[in-house]
């Protein structure tokens, strides 16, 4: 068999490169290990914890906020088990839709693992081994959650985020090691049917890549839903029994700490994942940290062969990915495409949501780059007193003597979708006046953006 494009992985960022692949002439071809299409985001990763979240926060409305909407309740009661079976139902159209999106572009997909003979050469070894020759190649094959070289995942106690989504039961003490976005949603999740959570981070703050302000509001939110925090404390060990885990950690000061739950999440990060694709025969190098190498063409040591997504450097987000599977195929048509990474957004999908795009003031602080900062907090919003969101505010960056906006950063109700606006004002290059003297639909909670923004651009906010 002979292909003009392989890719392999079916993850969001391999997919869409065979469409577009696809979509632009080529001959595409595209290897995955695993029965159903979507990789982790799809399976095991962003959809299947969403399906999650949004169960339990209806559950956690039902026990919070029902009564102030005056609608009373009697009875009510969290079935955890056919909120495990929603999610697979959710898993399974999602996965079944890839299916029908690869039949619809021609593209033939192989199951098995794949992996090279030479820079040429695939071999997909499956129900039956099966070699193909191809002109390019495409790696999308992701990654694989991270552990700490001591911790011995036994997947019942002591557990990855794919256990997580899959638990019989709701724990009565979950200890999550990281303070990132997969611990925090995985721990909303069972937070909200009643859970002790305790998060232990070695850093100074939750979900510390992001905007610091961000993540001292979202410690205030989540001690709501009974979080405790460790945080600059770094783990030193973790023993499970049958029933229990204890875990021991050391504060910076050097104290040491001993934590008991039933359940340990250990949610340190993601590595690339290269297991067996055999990328020396195909001249194609790894550094130090396991990624793939490649260039700003996201082309490898070997000039067919590109990789993308979860294991090539930067932030391993599934929109990430996929912008960088239209970019490959692209370039291989011959198009000039772009990515701008710095404007790629960020989410936690707790709630509120948590939302990021741009520099962090800690970056422009750094930089010694001179800016103005507003904020806007949710609570001085119509919109969000009128749905009881009232946790969160936005808050804009801009150039001091441009005005151009440099970040955005929202938690807040809908957050995840409001910083798609964001994203658009600073790829057209924005400055706060210009949002600011945009017309937004009153009452809605994008009003807080518009308010941010008066505050960044001249202090001038109209509701605070």
């Amino acid at each position: 068999m002979k292909y003009d494009v392989t890719v392999i992985g079916s993850g969001p960022g391999g997919y869409v490169a065979a469409i577009r692949c696809a979509q632009l002439g080529f001959k595409t071809a595209l290897i995955e290990k695993y029965p159903t299409l979507g990789g982790t985001c799809l399976n095991v990763g962003c959809i299947p914890s969403k399906a999650l979240l949004d169960s339990t926060e209806h559950y956690h409305n039902a026990q919070t906020t029902f009564g102030e909407h005056g609608i009373n309740l009697t009875g009510l009661k969290a079935n955890l088990a056919r909120m495990i079976k929603r999610k697979g139902e959710v898993v399974a159209q999602t996965t079944q839709g890839i299916d029908y999106l690869m039949k619809k572009n021609k593209i033939e997909v192989l199951h098995g693992t794949g992996s090279f003979v030479d820079n040429h050469t695939l071999k997909v070894s499956g129900a039956e081994e099966i070699t193909l020759t191809t002109d390019k190649v495409i790696i999308a094959t992701g990654s694989k959650p991270a552990s700490l070289p001591f911790i011995t995942l036994d997947k019942k106690r002591v557990i990855t985020s794919t256990e997580a989504l899959e638990l019989k039961e709701v724990p009565k003490h979950l200890i999550i090691i990281g303070g990132g976005v997969i611990g925090l949603e995985l721990g909303s999740v069972y937070a909200r049917l009643g859970a002790k959570v305790s998060v232990v981070e070695y850093m100074n703050s939750l979900i510390p890549t992001m905007d610091g302000m961000l993540g001292r509001e979202l410690k205030k939110v989540l001690k709501k839903l009974n979080f405790e925090y460790f945080l600059k404390h770094k783990v030193t060990g973790v023993k499970a029994t049958a029933k229990t885990v204890t875990v021991t950690a050391e504060s910076h000061r050097g104290e040491a700490v001993e934590i008991k739950g039933d359940y340990c999440l250990v949610a340190v990060g993601r590595k690339p994942y290269t297991t067996g694709l055999g990328l020396e025969k195909a001249g194609v190098k790894m550094d130090e940290a396991g990624r793939i190498v490649v260039d700003d063409w996201l082309k490898t040591t070997a000039d067919n062969i590109y990789a993308i997504g979860d294991v090539v450097r930067g932030a391993m987000l599934a929109h990430k990915a996929e912008e960088e599977g239209v970019f490959v195929a692209e370039v291989l048509a011959g198009q000039k495409p772009h990515i701008h990474y710095h404007l790629i957004p960020g989410v936690v999908y707790t709630w509120p949501e948590v939302a990021s795009v741009g520099y962090t003031e800690e970056q422009l602080k750094e930089e010694g780059r001179a800016y103005t900062s507003g904020s806007f907090p949710y609570r001085a919003l119509g919109r969000a007193r009128a749905s009881m969101d009232i946790d969160g505010q936005v808050k804009v960056l801009a150039d001091k003597n441009t005005d151009e906006i440099l970040g955005v950063h929202i938690i807040g109700a809908r957050a995840a979708d409001m910083i798609a606006a964001a994203v658009t004002a600073m790829e057209y290059r924005a400055s706060a006046e210009d949002v600011a003297r945009m017309s937004h639909a009153h009452p809605t909670y994008m009003e807080a953006v518009k308010e941010a923004c008066l505050t960044a651009s001249g202090n001038r906010a109209i509701h605070m």
